[in-house]
């Protein structure tokens, strides 16, 4: 069964929300369901379907490929790490208080990127986040 880490309450928007707003200032981008966010390239045209493209050629998770890399990056001054992969325009937020407790930074990066290999599948938006100008 997957987990979706947005919020059901449409009173309680997914905190995810304000970390890529804070981490991505200026940026539109797009947040899916379990926590992907994708950076909008060319932020004019339609940045959802730009997002379900790439998310669907560029997202999923193939063992032995460079799709199965990912880094991860301290988000300053957020509870958490950026989980980047081998597309620059695919990221997924990972909470510590998301993973299990005493989890090192392997399996965080490993959340993100079970995140993102999700979110290739389901494809589902939850929030888009249009920059104007």
């Amino acid at each position: 069964m997957a987990h979706h880490f947005s919020s059901n309450n449409p009173q309680m928007p997914d905190p995810k929300i304000e970390v890529y707003r804070s981490f991505l200032p200026g940026k539109s981008w797009v947040l899916f369901a379990n926590g992907t966010c994708v950076v909008a390239s060319d932020p004019a045209s339609d940045i959802r379907a730009q997002a379900i493209d790439i998310l669907r050629l560029h997202g999923p998770v193939h063992a032995g490929t460079d799709t199965a890399d990912f880094n991860i990056v301290d988000a300053d001054g957020l509870p958490g790490k950026i989980i980047t992969c081998h597309h620059p325009q695919i990221l997924a937020y990972v909470a510590f208080e998301e993973a299990p407790p005493g989890a090192n930074e392997l399996v965080i990066g490993l959340m993100g990127r079970a995140r993102r290999d999700l979110d290739a599948q389901e494809l589902s938006v939850v929030h888009v986040e249009q920059q104007k100008g």
